[in-house]
Order: C-alpha cells, then sequence, then structure tokens
C-alpha cells in the first residue's frame, strides 16, 4: 500500500548524526590506515560483539526526538506529522546496533535505510526527505547540488545539555544564502556593507528568491497549520538570527510574509556576535552558511553548516 507523505514532515538523519559511533569510525580509521584489508571484517566483528550495547545520544538526537512528540497531535486515520530515515553507510548487518538503540530509546523510528559504504545521499528523493542532516560533507554537498531537499553537516559542541521547555521544538536559520538565495550576500562580498544596504532598502518591496533551506521552512509552516493551536501558541518555534541590520531588515520580514511563513523571533544583529542569542533563545539547531558563525554557535547549541552548491560563486 502506497503512504503518502505529501503533507508530512520528513527528516533524513544519518546514524551518526543521531547517536554516537565516533568510538566505532574511530577504530574504523586506525585499521584502514593499518591494515586496509581487514579493516572492514574488524569493524564488522566490533558492531556485532556490542550490538546489544545501546549507543549514546548522538548531536542531532534532541532535534529528532522533540520533532517526533509532535505525533502526538496527530488526528487518528491522519499521516504523521512528522516522519524520521535514519540512513547510515554501515550494512544491515553492523546496522544491528543502531536498530536496537532505537527500540531500547522508543523512537518511532519505522523506516531505515543501510548502504554498506555506498552514500545513502542517493536515496533521499526516494524516502521523500525534506531535511538531511549527517556529519558526512561529501553526502551534504551531493544532496545541496542535486537541489533534493535542504541539507547541513552537524557539528558537536563539546559540552551540551537540551534545556528547553518539554514539548517545544526550536530552530534557528540564518537569512542569506540559507532560507535566502545568494544574490544579496553576493552584493555584500563584491561590493561591500553600504551597497548591500542600499540594494536592499531599495528592494524591499521584492521578495528575495528561496535558498537551500527556503522549502523546509515552508514545509515547517505547513506542519504549524496541521497543529490543533493558534500559531502564536505552537509548540514549534522558529527564530531568524541574521547579521542584517537596518535598513535591510524589512526585506527580510516582508519575504517572509510573502512566502505565508509565520516566525516567532527575529535577530538584526548587525554584526553583533550570534551566540548569545542562540544561547538565550535555547534552540534545537542552528543553521548557518559562514564558519565565523558556526565557530562560535556550535559551542553552545547543536549547528548545522549550510553547504554552497559546488558551482556557486560563494566558494570562491
Amino acid at each position: 500500500m502506497a503512504f503518502n507523505l505529501e503533507n508530512t514532515l520528513v527528516i533524513g538523519i544519518s546514524a551518526t548524526a543521531l547517536f554516537d559511533l565516533s568510538e566505532a569510525d574511530a577504530l574504523f580509521k586506525k585499521e584502514y590506515l593499518n591494515h586496509p584489508d581487514n579493516a572492514i571484517q574488524i569493524y564488522r566483528d566490533y558492531m556485532l560483539e556490542h550490538e546489544e550495547i545501546p549507543l549514546e545520544k548522538g548531536i542531532g538526537f534532541a532535534f529528532i526526538e522533540a520533532l517526533l512528540n509532535l505525533n502526538r497531535y496527530q488526528n487518528k486515520g491522519d499521516t504523521p506529522l512528522v516522519e524520521v530515515v535514519v540512513m547510515s553507510r554501515n550494512s544491515p548487518d553492523t546496522g544491528v546496533r543502531v536498530l536496537n538503540t532505537i527500540r531500547k530509546l522508543k523512537l518511532n523510528i519505522t523506516r531505515s535505510a543501510f548502504t554498506a559504504g555506498e552514500s545513502s545521499a542517493d536515496y533521499i528523493e526516494a524516502f521523500g526527505v525534506d531535511l538531511f542532516l549527517t556529519t558526512d560533507e561529501k553526502d551534504a554537498q551531493k544532496v545541496i547540488d542535486s537541489l533534493t531537499c535542504a541539507s547541513a553537516v552537524l557539528s558537536t559542541p563539546p559540552e551540551y545539555t537540551c534545556d528547553i521547555e518539554d514539548g517545544q521544538v526550536r530552530i534557528a536559520f540564518d537569512g542569506d544564502a540559507v532560507l535566502f538565495d545568494e544574490s544579496s550576500e553576493l552584493v555584500y562580498k563584491q561590493e561591500g556593507i553600504e551597497a548591500f544596504h542600499k540594494n536592499e532598502d531599495a528592494s524591499q518591496n521584492i521578495p528575495m528568491l528561496g535558498g537551500p533551506f527556503a522549502s523546509f521552512l515552508k514545509k515547517l509552516a505547513s506542519l504549524q497549520h496541521r497543529l490543533p493551536m493558534r500559531m502564536e501558541y505552537s509548540p514549534v518555534r522558529i527564530a531568524i538570527v541574521t547579521a542584517r541590520n537596518a535598513p535591510s531588515d524589512l526585506r527580510v520580514i516582508k519575504t517572509l510574509r510573502h512566502w505565508g511563513v509565520y516566525v516567532d523571533e527575529a535577530f538584526f544583529l548587525g554584526g553583533i556576535e550570534k551566540s548569545k542569542v542562540l544561547e538565550s533563545f535555547r534552540a534545537h539547531i542552528f543553521f548557518d552558511d559562514q564558519d565565523v558563525h558556526l565557530k562560535t554557535s556550535s559551542l553552545v547549541v547543536p549547528s548545522g553548516k549550510v553547504l554552497y552548491p559546488s558551482n556557486s560563486i560563494l566558494n570562491k
């Protein structure tokens, strides 16, 4: 029977982003350097020996758990509000430990893909994924270049405690080259801040084109409309945290209005450090394209790097 997920927010997440597989990965890399012919077998033996030992929670776990908890608002007979697919380069055999951990932690995840070393990014479209989270930059780049869905590379804070009101999901986004396209960012990079402000002020009534995370944001907005409470009281709380400031701020608000997207909070920082705002907002996750911001934000909240398309001028 076909299962229609058109109205469901679908998140694909790598096993290494959902759980802490650093010990197993380190073993494989070490063995591959010293004994490349035996590395896969040694890794397999390790995973099989430990398959009844649950994995520790990974950097994306709190975000995924919070999203899945939204399904308590699902009406009987409706499709889920949120669906999660675990995507792993493990083989089905070595992936048993991942599946056992999902059951142990009672995560309502029923779909998975184990590709035995091949890129799981090739199966994103098949699963109808709206957002793909991974720790593998090559997989994230492949998804970004395919224009299939939003994708980000997660980095782990040295210490992170999820201290968020029960039942809420808190997501923060940068603007340019994340929610919005690169054109305004290119004006800033090529012509400077004064030209950027002048362009954005003059264009404030012209909606910006969507960036790599625009479709995901719009799918979040659709999810909010499926929830039983008014938008202002939604458990899904969205913030824009951007280096923009006046007079380039109005174009952001008017673009979101044009898209029909409700955002709870917007911070136009004008170059002020983002990490303090993100810490106060208590984001489950923050998406940005620039290392200068991610370097500090990833110290306080789980952060995802949004890569530029391979053919983007911003790579130069």
